[in-house]
């Protein structure tokens, strides 16, 4: 097979797989999508996205959609058994463009992202296909896929059809495949870290036709009760999820025992007015694996990195996985970058991914505890620390929870001073105002690919004729931004070409720029994930570019060639607008 039929092949059609193949569709990728099952889950596992999910959704043009269906800038808390109030996490403000915390219903999220692919042709999914083997050599990946009429969800073996095998290649191979990844297993892949004892009941609700169920639990609570910790999950629509610790004595039939069920729920809702949607024991791992890549096969999501639910973050993890990994693929299959520069993708994401899971186990441990004694001093102690002038607004804002910024020397961009550089950071959000006073999300005026931002200025007078030959091969977007006020008056004609000039009416991102010593006439190079790569004086803006195409590997490589049994044509971006491992 020296032709593909594909450019990249998607194991999963989970939130992981569903956003990597929405975020390549929107690129112009060409993209097979297998997913092992033959029908829809059509129940919650994921309950939370934050901010930066829901901008990674932006980028792949469905997070208004999304926002529709979700409950926004709730308040999180921590409570007694009586429902008093130990501490509180609520932030309204929205740094980057979008509510820190949302809670949502995953199949209302599936189906969105799902029905998203629909505007790409380019972009095939195919339920009931059961990846069985596959090889790569230096130039693509083979993948051998059968008919499954069934496997439960993991519960049961797999139903393969006999005589149903076929055969497609790709360029990359990427398992979005969950935590048993069948593309992470036969690469010989293993994870460490640590699985734990704990057993929790996990209950999905849905109030009855007609009737407001939930209307007195409008929080997320951690109910901090020794005797049994408990975890009060509000959803959009009339959804709502208990999470129950079980004791050493309590077996796993008599807690899904629907009398027991009934019990436990009682506490909190009617139960003539809920309808139980799943009831399930399960226990959680905070592994991460060996290694994310074997040249041109990557996992993603849970195949890559399990993450205790404690913090809602393993949903959010695997999509800041693809929101990496989707650029970067488009640089090697549209513009030629050298496919080492997938090697920075496991060294980028890594850190942050352990990061969290490291949070979420802290987090279990402290509402998990079964000691009365530890528990009052923990009740003791969250309770002062939020009175504490400097610790209480750490805490209220949620300020321990990792920062969306790359290790020092591990990340694809120009090096970061540790005073004061912004490379390898997340870049805010604000809304800004475009030349004719209407305002529009900042990433909206960046684009889909690289940005170079000039700060009042027009970053094109820094560079030459080649380098910006260059930047625009690559579809780079040029960009000014003008102070609020600060936009110049000119001549008719003046500004009707390829730059997009925007104002900071709001002052968010000169004050950014202005913390980072990035001064006026600065221009700054922005990844397509939002990342910084790179900052310059105008005198130095060659450099910039220079440092691009080096790591990119451009100088060296030309485009490469390909044949496509179906070419695809990129797609003109829409400016308009965790799950965790069940065992048994």
């Amino acid at each position: 097979m020296s032709e593909f039929d594909h450019e990249v092949v998607i194991v999963g059609l989970g939130p992981t797989g569903l956003t990597l193949a929405n975020l390549l569709g929107r690129r112009g990728i060409d993209v097979l999508v297998l997913e092992r099952e033959p029908h829809y889950y059509g129940l919650a596992r994921a309950v939370y996205t934050d901010d930066e999910g829901m901008r990674i959704f932006q980028t792949a043009g469905v997070a208004d959609e999304l926002a529709a269906d979700m409950n926004t800038d709730s308040t999180v808390q921590w409570v007694r058994r009586d429902g008093r109030v130990l501490a509180q996490f609520r932030q309204v403000e929205r740094p980057l463009g979008w509510p820190v915390a949302n809670f949502l219903y995953q199949p209302y999220l599936e189906n969105s992202l799902e029905r998203a692919l629909e505007q790409y042709p380019h972009v095939t999914v195919r339920r009931g296909r059961s990846v069985t083997d596959f090889e790569q050599d230096a130039d693509g990946v083979v993948i051998d896929h059968e008919h499954c009429t069934s496997s439960g969800y993991g519960t049961g073996p797999l139903e393969i059809e006999p005589g149903s095998r076929e055969r497609v290649r790709a360029r990359y191979l990427i398992g979005c495949d969950g935590g048993r990844s069948i593309v992470r297993t036969r690469l010989g892949i293993d994870m460490s870290g640590t699985s734990f004892p704990e057993r929790w009941l996990v209950v999905d609700l849905e109030a009855r036709d007609g009737i407001d169920a939930f209307r007195h639990l409008p929080y997320f609570d951690f109910v901090c009760d020794p005797a049994m910790p408990i975890v009060s999950c509000p959803q959009p629509d009339g959804h709502h999820r208990f999470e129950f610790m079980l004791r050493e004595d309590q077996t796993k039939e008599e807690m899904e025992d629907p009398a027991t069920v009934e019990r436990h729920i009682s506490r909190f809702v009617d139960t003539s007015e809920v309808r139980v949607l799943r009831k399930l024991v399960y226990t959680f791992n905070a592994v991460v694996a060996d290694s994310w890549r074997d040249r041109r096969i990557l996992l993603a999501g849970d195949a890559a990195h399990m993450t205790p639910q404690f913090i809602g973050q393993g949903m959010n993890s695997g999509v800041r996985d693809v929101d990496n990994l989707s650029w970067k693929l488009t640089a090697i299959l549209r513009h030629g970058a050298d496919g080492s520069i997938l090697d920075s993708y496991e060294t980028e994401r890594r850190p942050h991914a352990k990061a969290m899971i490291d949070l979420s186990v802290f987090n279990k441990n402290l509402v998990s505890l079964d000691n009365p004694v530890l528990a009052t001093l923990r009740d003791i102690a969250l309770a002062t620390a939020v009175r504490v002038p400097g610790l209480g607004g750490w805490v209220r804002g949620a300020k321990m929870k990792p920062a969306p910024r790359f290790r020092r020397g591990a990340y694809l961009g120009m090096d970061r001073s540790i005073l004061f550089g912004i490379e390898g950071r997340l870049t805010p959000q604000p809304q800004v105002r475009t030349y004719d006073g209407k305002l529009q999300r900042f990433d909206d005026a960046l684009g889909l690919g690289f940005a170079l931002v000039g700060l009042g200025v027009d970053p094109r007078t820094t560079l030459g004729a080649r380098d910006l030959e260059a930047l625009r091969a690559m579809g780079t977007r040029f960009v000014t931004v003008y102070p609020v006020g600060g936009r110049p008056q000119g001549k008719p004609g003046d500004g009707r070409d390829d730059v997009t000039d925007i104002e900071d009416h709001t002052g968010v991102l000169t004050r950014w720029f202005q913390r980072a010593r990035v001064r006026a006439g600065a221009v700054v190079l922005i990844r397509p994930d939002r990342f910084v790569f790179g900052t310059a004086t105008p005198e130095n803006a060659p450099t910039l570019i220079a440092a691009l195409t080096g790591q990119l590997g451009l100088a060296a490589h030309s485009s490469p060639a390909q044949t496509l049994r179906t070419p695809s044509a990129p797609v003109e971006p829409d400016l308009i607008g965790n799950h965790y491992e069940e065992t048994r």
